[in-house]
């Protein structure tokens, strides 16, 4: 009777520790995966685009097939990254442009990692007032992480 109870008993923590492992390796490669998300979007969309205006760290962190989508009327407006880019990089050249003003919070609302694509709510906050929610779009390419897409509320 012992040894027709060890065998299931047996099979039942080797699959409960086979499960745990499993689960395990999974939540440290989706914690490492939204490491790299933060990090990109840190880089390449909040020194990028608001704090360093660093147009460069732009290109290299966006698809170049990226654009902000907003509604307009029952249009959808497109600006993409191209145009935003150069319009970074003519505001940092602008002599009245005060660096010192240009300072921006953020706040990563969520990051949503699935597989090779994430959904990450960002919050903007400008001379401590709400200013922007963001909804980034990325996926991952052979390249590492992109920034493919944002749909935004100004508040």
């Amino acid at each position: 009777m012992k040894n027709k109870l060890l065998f299931p008993a047996a099979a039942v923590l080797l699959l409960t520790n086979l499960f745990a492992f499993t689960v395990s390796t999974f939540k440290d490669k989706n914690a490492k995966a939204e490491e790299e998300v933060k990090e990109l979007i840190l880089k390449s969309y909040i020194n990028g685009a608001f704090n360093a205006l660093d147009p460069e760290a732009m290109r290299a962190g966006f698809h170049p097939d990226f654009a902000i989508f907003s509604a307009d009327g029952e249009n959808i407006s497109k600006y993409p990254i191209a145009a935003w880019a150069d319009g970074v990089e003519k505001k940092k050249n602008d002599p009245n442009f005060d660096p010192a003003k240009n300072k921006w919070e953020h706040n990563f609302a969520s990051v949503d990692v699935t597989g090779g694509s994430a959904a990450v709510k960002v919050e903007l906050f400008h001379e401590g007032k709400h200013v922007f929610t963001d909804y980034l779009s990325l996926l991952k390419f052979d390249s590492g992480w992109k920034i493919v897409a944002k749909v935004y509320h100004k508040h």
